[in-house]
């Protein structure tokens, strides 16, 4: 990539600030899955109540990407993410003045933090007008790279929790919170180019669009997989190989930095080589590896071994998804973020709660992840059946700079 060209192509600081809200932001989606352990452990919950809490804020923020996106087309990108991020940090201080005393309560924590999950709704669509086709992989895929914020959760939810209190953690993630949101107020800009606002009975003609739907499945795999692990990943590390909640987010921190990692590398490797062969090789490659695992790995390095080799499967598949979408809904990219961002939200959910019921019903993970990948193989064959539609009318090269 010719990284001059791609400077001067858009806003830097408007990329820097959607990937700095989209990290914080995904950090606070994922939170309750590092704390589960501590969580579950104080409300005595049992695995399918650990399985829905971690799944709640996935499916809540799911939906609620629906309505940042008709918020992104009506107020523009800017307005909507600071209206979203307003109401992730009074949900917490809530619940951080308030406390968390029994299992619907958290329920209800998990449904406001589902906004910050719809920061996705927002982050792309800030980066993306500001740069041409050819870059729209690239984009895309450093503002996607804000789901590193799920590595932050890991990494320091559990230790803060023993050290003081999970209630606390609350709080503590309140400071970053306050420092990205004035970062993002100073220096982000909407596109000149932005599309005007559309009624809002406009919104749902895009779902008569066959398309549509097949971008909504293909990443309801790619990011439902990567959003299902990292909320799942510590309460499983803990219940399978009996690691401490510190250990346990330690390990998960590991995967899940492989997976938000490799996002940008997905979606430059899709400007070059297509969104298409590289997604095929990476549901391939997704559902290999989510089959092995299902199998219960000897040890806790293997395991973390295969689930890293998934990770970056899913994470490189979601930058190809993106890669692609722009091509195919330039002028509905705000609804589409918000469409197929709610898909990957409603995937994730499924693993993530599935995961949970799984292991109460048959007392091994094994079906939920078998199913998942049975998904996978899925969404490989249909993408093998729409590749040649797609790279003759809407991606073709007489009709695009972009690689499809």
């Amino acid at each position: 990539m010719n990284k001059t060209a791609f400077l001067k192509a858009g806003h830097t600081p408007t990329l820097l600030a959607a990937f700095l809200y989209f990290d914080l932001a995904f950090m606070v989606w994922v939170l309750l899955g590092p704390l589960g352990v501590q969580i579950a452990k104080d409300l005595d919950l049992t695995p399918a109540q650990k399985g829905l809490m971690v799944a709640t804020p996935l499916l809540t923020g799911a939906f609620l990407r629906i309505v940042m996106g008709v918020l992104v087309d009506q107020l523009k990108p800017k307005m909507a993410g600071a209206i979203g991020q307003v109401i992730v940090m009074g949900a917490l201080f809530f619940a951080w003045q308030h406390g968390i005393t029994s299992y619907s309560e958290v329920l209800i924590l998990a449904g406001f933090l589902g906004v910050a999950g719809a920061s996705f709704a927002v982050a792309l669509p800030l980066a993306s007008r500001w740069y041409p086709p050819e870059h729209q992989g690239t984009a895309l895929g450093i503002a996607g790279a804000g789901n590193s914020g799920t590595v932050l959760a890991a990494l320091f939810a559990p230790s803060l929790a023993m050290a003081y209190g999970w209630t606390n953690v609350f709080g503590l993630v309140l400071i970053p919170l306050a420092i990205v949101f004035l970062f993002y107020l100073a220096v982000a800009k909407d596109a000149p180019n932005c599309p005007p606002p559309k009624p809002l009975t406009d919104y749902l003609a895009v779902l008569k669009d066959r398309d549509a739907w097949w971008f909504m499945f293909f990443y309801s795999v790619t990011f439902g997989g990567f959003s299902g692990l990292a909320s799942s990943l510590t309460i499983y590390f803990n219940t399978q190989y009996g690691l401490d909640p510190k250990m346990a987010g330690f390990f998960t921190a590991g995967c899940v930095f492989a997976g938000s990692l490799v996002r940008p590398i997905g979606g430059n490797v899709a400007d070059r080589i297509g969104g298409i062969k590289s997604l095929t090789l990476m549901y391939a490659l997704a559902a290999t590896f989510l089959t092995i695992v299902s199998f219960g790995m000897p040890t806790v390095w293997s395991a973390a071994g295969v689930f890293v080799c998934a990770m970056l499967a899913l994470g490189m598949g979601n930058g190809a998804v993106f890669q692609l979408v722009p091509q195919r809904f330039r002028k509905e990219i705000g609804v589409m973020t918000g469409l197929v961002g709610m898909a990957g939200g409603v995937g994730g959910f499924y693993l993530a709660s599935s995961l949970g019921y799984a292991k109460q019903i048959t007392g091994s993970y094994q079906m939920g992840f078998l199913i998942f990948a049975g998904l996978a193989v899925l969404a490989l064959a249909g993408l093998t059946g729409v590749k040649t539609r797609w790279r003759t009318t809407w991606g073709a090269a007489h009709l695009t700079a972009a690689r499809i």
